[in-house]
């Protein structure tokens, strides 16, 4: 006797498999975007070819991001503003340390960055965002702004408890955060085409920056 069909499950008769790949596509979207972005630049990728590498129409695209600048805001909104929301969440709610706090957040969260394509995204604001002032605009408002009062208030709350001596608070934030973006700017430049141009592993030169930074910071026993 032949067997029956499987029955569907509830999950499936919920989300039949159309609807799950429509409820899909706005992350194949962003993901083909942050490629093609990350290997042919903002300006010289047109919007045909995310939908192809998306396997969607470009009237489908347009559906979901009515412009290519709307396209690249989801993407920074998504690979970079909500991580350094969740991180700042996390930040809020920590009792140990602050040394400890920012060697969580750089060899955890900068890591991860790092690793994925997201780490593209500083490539292509650096390069591309002066002849878009409205992406320039959104990158400080959801990317710059966030990142920097997170750091700020890290260095800040050490200051304030003794552990880090006093000092210029931005000047800090910027000593931490810069090399970072270098991390990742060299992955996509130098890194991408001559891969045996390498300044050191990548994981070692994190936690080596922190330390240096945060024996800095500290303030006298």
């Amino acid at each position: 006797m032949p067997d029956s069909p499987t029955a569907p499950t509830a999950s499936n008769a919920a989300h039949p498999p159309r609807q799950r790949r429509k409820e899909a596509r706005p992350q194949e979207l962003i993901d083909a975007a942050l490629e093609l972005f990350a290997e042919k630049g903002f300006a010289a990728t047109r919007s045909e070819e995310v939908a192809a590498r998306a396997g969607v129409a470009k009237g489908t695209l347009y559906l979901y991001y009515p412009s290519k600048e709307e396209l690249l805001k989801a993407v920074i909104s998504q690979r970079l503003s909500s991580e350094i929301e969740a991180v700042s969440e996390f930040a809020r709610g920590y009792r140990g340390d602050c040394a400890s706090l920012l060697r969580e957040v750089y060899t955890e969260w900068w890591s991860r960055v790092f690793d994925s394509p997201t780490s593209a995204v500083f490539k292509l604001v650096i390069t591309e965002v002066r002849n878009f002032p409205d992406i320039a605009a959104f990158y400080r408002a959801e990317v710059v702004e966030p990142a920097t009062a997170l750091v700020g208030e890290i260095v800040g709350r050490g200051i304030a408890s003794g552990e880090f001596r006093a000092m210029d608070v931005r000047g800090a934030v910027m000593s931490l955060i810069f090399p970072m973006i270098m991390l990742c700017l060299h992955k996509h430049s130098l890194g991408a085409c001559m891969p045996e141009v390498e300044m050191m592993d990548p994981h070692a030169f994190i936690r080596q920056h922190v330390e240096i930074v945060l024996n800095g910071l500290r303030g006298r026993a």
